[in-house]
């Protein structure tokens, strides 16, 4: 392993190496910052160019530009409450509560230095636990994967604050949305109203940016109609100090390693991930309630999970030379065009790329740490524009982002549409997450249980009881629900105990 490790160390450490893998980490975070492109997309804008390159330093860059794009998508989440990509809805909840609070400066850099954290952990866990992770991987099949996303469901119960009845309504009106279109299992349209562009289904970024960007754009500007002052605040930019960043580590440290593990799950990917950590911190933290309302918590989280993936996505491709996710594809594309065959293989036949990539990540996370703060400064620049000019701008990102992820007008329509029914929602104090959520976790649950049900022959019981990592995550999850629903009877009776 020694003779590998310089190996990799020697792909990485030339100067070819080195700029592509600095020019990849800027690619992706400022593609990561523009709503519509998301780490995949910015890889395969790269993929032709890779042409020219040996397969080592291809696949070098291509790993900068994935743990770019995966922490770029938290700064507009951040500044305007809109999510440059899927794996950063759950940034908002807590970094746009805190930019609105006026404490920008946590927010960015507790997003920036979770990011790095989260893929430095991912990395070195991945240089050591790669192949027994590739065997739990391999352990999860269609009931394990229902159950771990009705598991990341129950946090709808606790996103409708003091309601859990609105959180669970949001939730299911998510899990609907996800029904539109085709049927994963009989191939039937289901809900798309005759309109041929509802055939595959609602996409994820117009209808983000259409319920949290949109939705607060109508808001904000039906302010500035009744002639209520904008306040332009002075951002205070200072870097948090030790005593700050020590009380982030405990939570970082837990989302990173879940992160990972979420990561070399074929199919779970960043945006799973980001919500299961999100989830677990606020149920294991000792002020629930504070969640949602500017938490650094709330930030670190998710930020952590979401580029941890970044190392255990990477399990499946190089051990078992399967793509567990949109962008270790473009990867395997990558590798492919270069005539190299992923697998257990490659660490015999081209032992300089698995080591490559495992020394790429280490550095492509360091690097991060220098372009994410260019990157924030200039962010925070643009933020910082008049109030009538920034809600200008997040309209055309918003309309921008949202033609440029299909290709098609109808996405725009969508987002509009979706924009009124976040405006509606918020008026109604419906949570946006939960209906994020559901969305997200709803088709993998549908599409899970029928694969499930198949191989079962219809029995229920076997789907949630014949696998020890089902049941385990069932029971977690029935728990959960059933104490975030008596939670308030009990603190009722606690209160009235207290007062007697």
């Amino acid at each position: 392993m020694g003779t590998n490790f310089i190996l990799g160390l020697q792909s990485v450490f030339h100067l070819n190496s080195l700029l592509a893998l600095g020019f990849g980490v800027l690619w992706g975070t400022v593609g990561g910052m523009i709503p519509g492109i998301n780490a995949t997309i910015a890889m395969a804008l790269l993929l032709p160019f890779t042409w020219g390159l040996t397969p080592a330093v291809a696949v070098i860059m291509l790993a900068g530009v994935y743990c770019g794009g995966e922490y770029g998508g938290s700064i507009p989440a951040i500044l305007i409450g809109t999510p440059g990509t899927n794996a950063a809805a759950c940034t908002v909840f807590d970094g746009y509560e805190l930019h609105k609070k006026g404490e920008t400066s946590t927010a960015l850099y507790a997003s920036l230095l979770a990011s790095v954290f989260g893929g430095l952990v991912g990395a070195a866990l991945l240089v050591f636990i790669a192949l027994p992770l590739a065997s739990l991987a391999l352990a999860f099949g269609p009931a394990e994967y229902f159950s771990l996303a009705l598991l990341g469901l129950t946090l709808i119960c606790s996103l409708g604050e003091d309601n859990v009845l609105k959180g669970i309504w949001a939730g299911l009106f998510g899990m609907l949305l996800a029904t539109i279109g085709f049927d994963p299992v009989a191939g039937a349209l289901r809900l798309t109203l005759g309109l041929p562009s509802l055939s595959d289904g609602l996409e994820m970024i117009p209808l983000m940016m259409g319920l949290f960007a949109i939705s607060e754009v109508f808001r904000q500007s039906m302010e500035l109609k009744t002639g209520v002052v904008m306040e332009q605040r002075k951002i205070d930019m200072s870097f948090p100090g030790w005593s700050t960043i020590k009380k982030w580590i405990p939570c970082a440290a837990a989302s990173s390693l879940l992160g990972v593990v979420i990561g070399a799950m074929p199919g779970a990917g960043a945006t799973v991930a980001s919500f299961l950590s999100y989830s677990g911190t606020k149920k294991w933290s000792k002020d629930p309630d504070s969640f949602g309302k500017g938490n650094p918590l709330g930030v670190i989280a998710p930020e952590s999970a979401n580029n941890a993936v970044t190392g255990g996505a990477m399990v499946p491709l190089l051990a078992l030379g399967i793509p567990g996710s949109n962008s270790t594809a473009i990867m395997l594309g990558a590798l492919i065009i270069h005539n190299v065959t992923p697998g257990p293989m490659l660490f015999v036949n081209h032992p300089d790329i698995p080591y490559g990539i495992f020394t790429a990540l280490f550095v492509a996370n360091i690097f991060m740490l220098f372009v994410g703060q260019i990157c924030i400064k200039f962010a925070v620049r643009i933020a910082n524009i008049s109030k009538p000019s920034l809600l200008a701008l997040i309209i055309a990102l918003v309309f921008t982002g949202s033609y440029a992820y299909s290709g098609e007008i109808f996405d725009i329509w969508v987002a509009l549409v979706c924009g009124i029914i976040g405006l509606a929602m918020k008026k109604g104090h419906l949570p946006h997450a939960a209906t994020v959520l559901g969305f997200v976790l709803g088709s993998i649950m549908e599409t899970n249980l029928r694969r499930a049900l198949i191989l079962t022959k219809g029995s229920y019981m076997m789907v949630f009881m014949n696998s020890k990592i089902s049941s385990v995550l069932i029971f977690i999850a029935l728990f959960s629900v059933l104490w975030a629903l008596f939670k308030p009877f009990y603190d009722s009776i606690k209160a009235r105990r207290q007062a007697a």
